[in-house]
């Protein structure tokens, strides 16, 4: 069987070392030694300022939210996965959609200021597939109207956009660590910030607003992580450069073998430096020829993903309003399948599926 992805797992014996001295401690979370170690250490390989090591990518957007104080409506992507709107309406704010680019798959800057409104108070864009949006433009909007930027990074890890990690980028920018992601610690997420003042604000939301075991300078919820996953973090990373790099060959592969089928490739934004290959979306002519696709692969025992649908815009818990790249796109992209040990053969067996349905 063939999924869309499968995570990485170091070898056994060196994740049990790290285990070994969990249990020799018996320091299992509340900011263990494993845990700043991780922080410490993800700090230097991304060349990033500040970061905190969370529970989680979803918690990482909300504390964004929270940390932000952010109030009201905020502008964001209609075509991400569903935490991204979920974790503004949990923070009892309004999202408010714009269309996405066709090519990039990312936010149209070029449609954000006209929905920005008196109670406009942030920007939450997504860097889809680990596709950088247009920073620079959507950073000027924001300046311009005074509004806050967070960015969901949850793809980007290694992406660089102008010599920089994009983690770099925004007031805020979340990423998570799932188990699903090029670079993963089971479950797990973070923050990052270059405003020392934001890095202490999120600190204090992300461990109840504890300032000692008997005081509190802020509220705050338990979004902590443990040692244990930690431990597999410090494990994964060891192998990410060679993670990285078969990502990127595999990410070729595909792009060579699949040529001649007639569908929309991703293209990666102008001023990205290194692209970090996480996904391989295509899209389609029509959603027809998007099932039947599927359901050929499936006979083989391949299981692609349609990453994203539906449109965010559709959620039956949402006011709807008109997104029709996005609503055209979610029902047309397919992910295909990649991960670590996925080989050329499957690939190829892969592309050989694609193009016998599209020649049917």
């Amino acid at each position: 069987m063939i999924n869309v992805t499968k995570a990485f797992l170091p070898p056994l014996e060196e994740y049990n070392s790290y285990i070994k001295g969990i249990f020799q401690r018996v320091w299992l979370t509340n900011n263990g030694p494993l845990l700043n170690e991780l922080e410490l250490k993800l700090k230097e390989y991304l060349d990033v300022p500040h970061l905190l090591f969370l529970s989680n990518g979803t918690v990482a957007i909300q504390i964004a939210i929270k940390a932000l104080e952010l109030k009201g409506e905020i502008i964001t992507t209609p075509f991400s996965y569903v935490a991204t709107t979920s974790s503004i309406v949990w923070e009892q704010c309004k999202p408010i959609f714009v269309d996405i680019d066709l090519d990039t798959l990312n936010i149209d800057p070029a449609k954000i200021e006209q929905a920005i409104t008196p109670s406009t108070s942030g920007i939450l864009a997504t860097h889809v597939f680990g596709n950088p949006c247009e920073i620079e433009k959507i950073q000027k909007i924001a300046d311009r109207h005074n509004l806050k930027v967070i960015y969901d990074a949850a793809h980007c890890f290694g992406t660089t956009y102008k010599g920089e990690s994009v983690f770099k980028y925004g007031d805020i920018s979340t990423t998570s660590f799932h188990a699903t992601k090029l670079f993963h610690t089971c479950e797990g997420g973070a923050v990052f910030t270059a405003k020392s003042d934001l890095l202490k604000k999120m600190s204090l939301l992300r461990n109840f607003g504890h300032t000692s075991p008997v005081t509190f300078g802020d509220v705050g919820i338990n979004a902590k992580n443990s040692e244990l996953h930690a431990a597999m973090g410090l494990c994964v990373l060891r192998y990410m450069d060679e993670i990285r790099k078969k990502r990127k060959e595999q990410w070729g592969y595909y792009r060579k073998q699949l040529t001649n089928l007639r569908v929309q490739f991703l293209s990666i934004t102008e001023c990205t430096d290194d692209y970090n290959a996480s996904y391989f979306p295509v899209v389609f002519e029509t959603e027809e020829l998007l099932i039947k696709s599927v359901d050929a692969l499936n006979l083989q025992g391949i299981y692609p993903r349609r990453y994203f649908y539906p449109s965010l815009n559709k959620l039956n818990y949402l006011e709807g309003s008109s997104c029709p790249i996005s609503e055209r796109v979610a029902k047309t992209v397919l992910c295909l399948p990649l991960y670590h040990d996925l080989s050329y053969e499957e690939q190829d067996m892969i592309a050989r599926v694609l193009l016998r349905v599209q020649n049917n």
